[in-house]
């Protein structure tokens, strides 16, 4: 099985056709603190409006955010909801040749009314839509399915994002996979709520979820060999390569004729809002497979984003570092804990978005003893995540402690300090002290030993600055790594 990371990394350039139904969603924020007196209902105290890119169009957001290239093709009305939506698939990079304005359809418009919820976070109250869900009209439709099939040649795979607003039909799809097949390209599709999968006669994959996979069979899964059973019945069926089934908390499961099933699982989540999880797998599908990677590793990749994806409110493309971030944390224990600067604002950045908070402190740790660990220990109670700022040896030298310090180098000072458990993270640095790195790990806390009160703690002003505290700890009586070095030179 290809590394995991090695296929996120690879796609930057990857060439993705995206076909589907555009939704522009709106989201309109506000105070819900009291009951109307002419209703039972709360009473929404209008703050901020925003607008984002919504069904399709946030899948090709995600793919953007991937790294892929992106041609979106979709139908808009002459309207100013379609103008509000072309210009943010503008701003995020995509390909808007496909896109087609109409005059005979709206734009399909979501707007969510959001109110706080019990002062700590946000919460949808109501949603209105606006659309048209008709076909499109006889001359919309052949205009916008030769354009479809003439890309084909020239992308690496064909992602499908039907929404039942109309824009995908039986006779569309059978263009696809025809041209598609001559051509060697693969189709992904992330499916309607429909009891009638027959439009999608012939494509490569399709990805409903649990509840899309019972109504298109026509029965519930008690387990997940009932429900791989089923999904081999659809597959069969309507000569699928193979289904995706997406199981909520229980992962995934992957159907195909040339192999027994699969149930690829996923990390538990804290999930605050299921909106986009299942755009956000489609899209991680789609690159995943436009680079060649194998179904199994392809799920799993689905699995991180529409994971991360439920972390979030509403629609919001996950990006590549994102992925990678959460990676190399799954994998902390086996890859280390050291990590460059630039590996680690990532991680930071994800883990502050799922409401840790980040500790630091930093020294030599040349020799490491029981005032170090009980100082770390101590430091980890003040964060969710304790990073350890490392000096270099050339750092170390600077700072004039003598002519054979530091005695260990700084790969085995780093090995030690990642082998206990209270150190989430070390990270080196070559100045002589730590201002810089401080200023780019932004950390909540700054925790140094109480012997630095009147020597003027670096990043102090810059930690409270943004918000931050500095913590002093006290230390262990008779404990620095001088003091264990002289006892060595005198022979105990």
């Amino acid at each position: 099985m290809r590394d995991l990371a090695e296929i996120v990394r690879s796609f930057p350039g990857r060439r993705v056709l995206l076909v589907g139904d555009l939704i522009l969603d709106r989201y309109l924020y506000g105070d819900a603190e009291r009951i109307s007196p002419e209703a039972p209902v709360p009473v929404l105290r209008a703050v901020e409006t925003r607008e984002a890119v919504g069904g399709s169009a946030n899948v090709a957001a995600c793919l953007r955010a991937l790294g892929c290239t992106v041609t979106s093709c979709g139908v808009i009305g002459r309207d100013p909801h379609g103008g509000k939506l072309s210009r943010l698939l503008q701003d995020a990079g995509i390909d808007l040749s496909g896109v087609l304005t109409v005059d005979d359809r709206r734009t399909t418009t979501k707007t969510r009314l959001v109110g706080l919820a019990q002062h700590r976070h946000r919460q949808q109250l109501l949603r209105v839509d606006e659309e048209d869900v008709g076909p499109l009209a006889q001359e919309t439709a052949a205009r916008f399915r030769a354009f479809v099939c003439g890309q084909i040649a020239a992308v690496d795979v064909i992602c499908i994002e039907d929404y039942d607003k109309g824009v995908i039909c039986a006779e569309l799809v059978a263009a696809i996979v025809e041209t598609a097949g001559r051509h060697g390209k693969p189709i992904l599709v992330d499916p309607a709520r429909l009891r009638d999968y027959s439009r999608y006669r012939g494509v490569d994959f399709i990805t409903p979820n649990r509840d899309e996979l019972s109504l298109a069979v026509g029965r519930t899964f008690p387990s997940l060999a009932d429900l791989a059973e089923g999904a081999g019945e659809l597959r069969e069926r309507l000569d699928f390569r193979a289904v995706i089934a997406t199981v909520d908390r229980d992962g995934a499961v992957v159907v195909r004729g040339d192999a027994a099933w699969v149930h690829v699982p996923t990390t538990p989540r804290a999930v605050y809002d299921n909106t986009g999880a299942g755009d956000a797998v489609l899209a991680m599908l789609s690159a995943a497979i436009a680079v060649g990677a194998g179904l199994e590793s392809a799920t799993r990749l689905a699995n991180i984003a529409g994971g991360l994806e439920v972390e979030k409110f509403g629609c919001v493309p996950i990006t590549a570092d994102e992925v990678l971030a959460d990676l190399r944390i799954g994998e902390r224990r086996r890859s280390g804990v050291l990590r460059t600067v630039e590996e680690l604002i990532p991680e930071l950045t994800l883990r502050r978005d799922r409401g840790e908070t980040i500790g630091f402190t930093n020294g030599c740790f040349d020799i490491l003893h029981a005032g170090h660990v009980g100082f770390l220990q101590q430091a980890r109670q003040e964060a969710s995540v304790l990073v350890v700022g490392l000096n270099s040896d050339a750092s170390v030298r600077q700072l004039e402690k003598g002519p054979d310090r530091p005695i260990n180098t700084f790969a085995d000072r780093a090995a030690v300090l990642g082998a206990l458990e209270c150190v989430e993270y070390v990270v080196g640095f070559d100045e002589p002290d730590p201002e810089n790195l401080i200023r780019r790990i932004r950390p909540d806390v700054l925790i140094k030993g109480e012997d630095w009160a009147a020597k003027g703690i670096k990043g102090r002003e810059f930690v409270e600055s943004i918000g931050g505290r500095v913590v002093l700890l006290p230390l262990l009586t008779g404990r620095s790594t001088t003091d264990v070095i002289e006892r060595i030179r005198r022979g105990g």
